[in-house]
């Protein structure tokens, strides 16, 4: 209606904010904590995820590992109509390249877009890394956009492929009213190593071994080991007789507190770590660490291996270990630990007290941008 001189005219009442247009977002895995905390707790940046499909045959409690669904072409023949981006984070360790090939060729098929957080540049599943390796030589070459969590794997990404990764920080893990949870008065001091169930780029006996060494030393301070219970199971994949024995041993000479247990539920783990004062993490090889991250959460000191890029990460203490795999690409090798090193990391952890801790103000403002980045990438691939 054209404006007549000397009528009042009247503005339209303000309405609520509109939200963006959905994106929806095949995501493997859509369940992961990271996965979950990398978009807006209530919507509002837009992007849908698609439920995780359970495999054929997977009871709905179990906590066995199972590749994802969405990895089969044969499920975007199917699908491809209810997405409209495909960003994978992992889940691909069982998957060949040519299979991930056919993936690729399935996302272009159907004009869909292939974002991919590179989460893992050194597999911490695989004792040898050229599977691994090869994996990546077909997806990252292949991605519309890529994402990792930090300068360093951003700088071997363009060292390797030539390709340019936005680098986006890791989300917080825990969530309230854990994260704000105080920590509890405590004159003595904690270290705790968790050896969990073994994985290949673990050397728990080795790096328990060089602590006994420095712990006793320290005034009120013990030295906490946690290990899985199917460690001890002749019949379940991670049977370690060798290692329990060595963990045994130093039990037995009151060197350590060794507890055995099933899997901490998130509850339980969050008490757990939050019962430590210094996690010391067993790795000798691997990138990220979500592990890390709930440490930082909850305001517990870690000491991280130089491999990989966990420095980056958070602040924390670091230890040199690394693998002699490492310089060639084979097979597990010998796991190489300075144990000076790690001697240090744990006095300086015990002399700097309280550790370093995340602010959830700023874990909420860190999880709103790290939505608005993920959204605003998705529409720079489907433009």
């Amino acid at each position: 209606m054209p404006i007549v001189p000397g009528r009042a005219t009247r503005r339209p009442a303000a309405g609520p904010p509109q939200r963006p247009r959905e994106i929806r977002v095949a995501s493997v895995p859509a369940g992961h904590v990271y996965v979950r905390h990398i978009h807006a707790p209530d919507g509002s940046d837009g992007v849908r995820l698609l439920p995780d499909p359970r495999p054929n045959g997977a009871p709905s409690t179990s906590q066995q590992w199972w590749p994802p669904v969405m990895l089969d072409p044969a499920w975007i023949d199917a699908h491809h109509t209810a997405f409209d981006v495909y960003h994978l984070h992992f889940g691909f360790d069982a998957q060949t390249p040519q299979q991930l090939a056919a993936l690729v060729g399935r996302l272009r098929r159907y004009g869909k877009p292939l974002v991919q957080t590179v989460h893992d540049l050194r597999n911490p599943h695989h004792p040898d890394r050229r599977a691994h390796d090869a994996a990546l030589d077909v997806l990252i070459p292949a991605a519309d956009c890529l994402i990792t969590l930090t300068p360093g794997a951003a700088a071997e990404i363009s060292s390797r492929w030539g390709r340019t990764a936005h680098v986006l920080p890791h989300p917080h893990v825990v969530d309230e009213p854990a994260l704000s949870r105080p920590r509890g008065h405590r004159a003595g001091f904690v270290v705790g190593v968790h050896a969990k169930s073994l994985r290949p780029n673990m050397a728990p006996l080795q790096v328990v071994t060089a602590l006994t060494r420095v712990v006793p030393d320290l005034p009120g301070a013990v030295l906490q080991v946690d290990i899985h219970r199917d460690t001890h199971d002749p019949a379940a994949g991670a049977y370690a007789p060798e290692v329990v024995a060595g963990l045994r041993a130093l039990a037995g000479r009151r060197l350590i507190d060794l507890r055995v247990h099933d899997y901490f539920d998130d509850d339980a783990l969050w008490t757990y770590l939050q019962s430590l004062d210094l996690s010391v993490l067993p790795y000798t090889f691997g990138t990220h660490s979500g592990w890390l991250e709930a440490c930082h959460d909850l305001g517990t000191a870690v000491a991280a291996p130089d491999c990989g890029f966990y420095a980056q990460q958070r602040p924390c203490h670091t230890y040199g270990h690394g693998h002699r795999a490492d310089l060639d690409g084979t097979g597990p090798g010998e796991a190489l630990l300075d144990e000076a090193s790690l001697h240090a990391a744990v006095r300086q952890a015990y002399a700097h007290r309280p550790a370093w801790r995340a602010h959830p103000p700023v874990r909420a403002a860190e999880r709103q941008n790290l939505a608005a980045a993920h959204r605003a990438l998705y529409e720079a691939c489907l433009s």
